[in-house]
């Protein structure tokens, strides 16, 4: 995501640059607006891109940090079930 910023800001930077150095003898518009436009995108799409990936990264910890205490509790409540129906086996 991070190299779609940046080729974005390269194209950006591209268009933005032809279109100062050029004298206009040559009708470019298009290919400048073509250039600034992709660049602009590229942008908004690898911010969009990154965002996203970061909250789905931290769902996807949430969910595994769930399953192991679910896990966990269910280990507990055997351990307690057994104590239970043993009362012998424990402290004296």
């Amino acid at each position: 995501m991070k190299s779609l910023v940046v080729i974005g800001i390269i194209l950006l930077g591209l268009g933005a640059l032809l279109f100062y150095l050029n004298d206009m003898a040559i009708d470019l518009r298009v290919i400048y607006g073509a250039l600034s436009g992709i660049g602009i995108g590229l942008i908004i799409g690898g911010l969009v891109g990154y965002v996203s990936k970061g909250n789905a990264v931290k769902e996807a910890q949430l969910r595994r940090e769930f399953k192991t205490l679910q896990q966990e509790k269910a280990e507990l409540e055997l351990k307690k079930q057994s104590i239970e129906n043993n009362p012998n086996t424990g402290s004296y």
